[in-house]
């Protein structure tokens, strides 16, 4: 069992909490994730590593209140526990001196980028950085990502803070620019990545992706989460979360993430049927 520390909420809907996980903080890494089990009877759902402290032993999640089991997750308080935290599961980002690197985060991708952009600027890179959202009430964490960043540039889509645009504007203007981008990380919905993805292929950019199929186990046994990358299957979980943008069948993945999503629904309605909570 493991022992909820802390809970913030973030901006509507997105959550902070830090768990107790000596064993998980100990060997986390940036691009990571854990797969998380509320208990028995739960779901498992993977959720990546936002940041993690190895001498306090604790590892901090943030998480979207999307469907039945991140509903649950988000109501339970500091002092409850988590049945299950496995990892640290998956491939590390890879991280070495690249010369530039734009890392572009989206909406609850910010979680995930924060560690990332640290862990490559502490590698001698200069690190720029877009981080985008739908609207100002959505962002979350812009200091701690100004903070990993040499130069930061922050987009809203309705305007109501930092630049009017969606993120793959400004991705577009700095490729065009004069100074030579090494490589770009992006990370946000499956249709903000695909579009960072297509947006730095005429440029030749290397462009890595973190994928978000659908997963249960994490170990690469029950190929929930396989996508096609290069023509290949894949197992995200073990294979991944990272791959190359360029390479991703993107559409594939988007149908394959569609799978479930009537019993993804009914099972919502089912539990907010049973707590007597209003959609």
């Amino acid at each position: 069992m493991y022992k909820i520390l802390h809970i913030e909420q973030l901006v509507p809907s997105i959550h902070l909490f830090k768990v107790e996980a000596p064993e998980v903080a100990k060997k986390a890494q940036a691009g990571q994730f854990v797969v998380v089990r509320l208990d028995e009877t739960g779901e498992r759902i993977p959720l990546t590593f936002a940041d993690w402290d190895a001498k306090e032993g604790t590892v901090t999640i943030i998480f979207m209140e999307v469907g039945t089991t991140t509903h649950r997750l988000a109501r339970m308080k500091a002092g409850d526990y988590i049945a299950d935290f496995v990892g640290p599961l998956g491939v590390p980002t890879h991280v070495e001196k690249f010369g530039t690197v734009l890392c572009v985060a989206g909406g609850v991708g910010v979680a995930p980028v924060v560690p990332i952009a640290r862990a490559l600027k502490q590698s001698g890179n200069k690190v720029i950085t877009i981080m985008g959202a739908r609207s100002k009430n959505l962002l979350f964490w812009e200091d701690r990502l100004r903070d990993a960043s040499d130069k930061m540039i922050v987009t809203t889509d309705d305007g109501s803070y930092g630049r009017k645009a969606l993120v793959t504007e400004p991705l577009k203007e700095l490729l065009e620019g004069a100074e030579k981008i090494d490589r770009i990380i992006a990370i946000g919905p499956s249709i903000m990545m695909k579009f960072c993805a297509a947006t730095s292929k005429p440029f030749g950019v290397k462009t890595i992706v973190s994928l978000n199929p659908i997963m249960v186990d994490g170990t690469g046994m029950c190929g929930c989460c396989r996508v096609a990358v290069g023509g290949v299957t894949k197992f995200a979980c073990v294979e991944g979360p990272d791959f190359d943008g360029h390479q991703v069948d993107w559409n594939l993945l988007a149908a394959r993430q569609r799978t479930y999503t009537a019993e993804e629904k009914q099972s919502l309605e089912q539990w907010r049927c049973q707590c007597g909570e209003q959609k």
